[in-house]
């Protein structure tokens, strides 16, 4: 290309000395040879033709070269992407311990430990330290916590006689809490997006941070008071919610419980209509649905957020012996089991788990 656009720049200066001399004989013969005018005027012509092929075969010649320096540079972008995205493969690899390698098979058995009444709610343990306290959280807006010795002072008649109670400066929406390494993590009410973490212990307020595109529909259709469902597993802290852009799938977040700042996002393919609660464990999000009239829950769509595991073959799970609904259902990764809220009544399921 490069040798024929020189070869065609120097025919243009070649024809341009042409004319020049071919024009001054013109002017020179003009004067007296009128009889020579229409042989001056073809060859000008045929020579002003020349020239404007010329010139199109060099700008031709140009765009040709355009076009491939623009293919090289997007052969470089495609290689540039798949060397990044490979790179943040690794990443969160090293970030989620990859070596967290069970599954959900089965939902083996239920146990009704107690019956408090509430439509909804939340309890738990602490999944992060060694002791045996019961929290419980009543109510989807509330800002009291009962705090019990262990499960057998929970399920006594007067349970909230022998309880801390432990007030909140500011009140939670919903039932999305979880308690993790004594810290309370909360969907402040009134905010749309602001997660508190409050440390129970000495009663303050330890730190807060808002989750960009959460809190403007609910996490779950048939639990539209929880705009943002806070999830522990092997791994810590998760967020789980869905977004009007992504047509009410749902988005989950892995939270730095430390910092509390976001390390990464996945777009999921579960989405939260006729969806009641949902869950992390190992890695995976296990999402729960119902009738809006209330049945059996099942587990019908998973995401593995490492891609280990080909979520299209997992079976529906069925929870077992039991019609109703779910206020909550949040994973203990100690326990290796289910603590729920269903109908009033506080559950734990058993879980049977197979490798991936």
């Amino acid at each position: 290309l490069k040798k024929r656009l020189e070869k065609c720049n120097q025919d243009i200066l070649d024809y341009v000395e042409e004319f020049r001399d071919f024009s001054k004989m013109v002017l020179s013969r003009l004067a007296g040879l009128n009889s020579y005018k229409a042989e001056v005027k073809s060859e000008v012509e045929n020579l002003l033709t020349r020239i404007e092929r010329a010139q199109r075969d060099i700008d031709y010649f140009g765009s040709v070269t355009d076009s491939n320096t623009c293919i090289e540079v997007h052969e470089d972008l495609v290689k540039q992407q798949l060397f990044e995205e490979a790179e943040e493969k690794k990443k969160l690899k090293l970030m989620l311990n990859a070596s967290c390698d069970h599954m959900l098979a089965a939902i083996k058995s239920l146990k009704i430990v107690k019956k408090t009444g509430d439509k909804h709610g939340s309890w738990t343990k602490d999944p992060g330290k060694k002791h045996t306290k019961i929290y419980l959280l009543s109510g989807s807006v509330n800002n009291v916590i009962l705090e019990f010795a262990n499960i057998m002072t929970f399920t006594e008649s007067n349970h909230a006689l022998k309880a801390r109670r432990v007030t909140l400066p500011f009140p939670w929406k919903g039932t999305g809490h979880i308690i993790y390494q004594g810290f309370l993590f909360y969907h402040r009410y009134g905010s749309l997006n602001e997660i508190i973490k409050f440390n129970i212990q000495k009663r303050t307020i330890t730190d807060q941070m808002l989750l960009p595109g959460a809190g403007r529909i609910p996490a779950y259709q048939l639990s539209p008071s929880t705009k943002i469902d806070l999830a522990i597993d092997e791994q810590g802290l998760w967020a789980i919610h869905a977004e009007p852009e992504t047509g009410g799938n749902i988005v989950i977040t892995k939270i730095n419980h430390i910092t509390m700042a976001v390390e990464h996002t996945w777009d999921t393919s579960c989405n939260s209509k006729d969806a009641e609660a949902a869950f992390m464990a190992c890695n995976m999000l296990y999402v729960v649905y119902n009738f809006p009239s209330g049945g059996t829950s099942r587990i019908q769509c998973v995401y593995d957020v490492l891609d280990a595991v080909n979520t299209y073959e997992i079976p529906v799970l069925h929870f077992p012996k039991r019609q109703g609904s779910h206020s909550t259902i949040h994973y203990n990764p100690k326990e290796k089991q289910l603590f729920a809220w269903g109908d009033g009544s506080q559950i734990i399921y058993k879980l049977h788990t197979k490798q991936k």
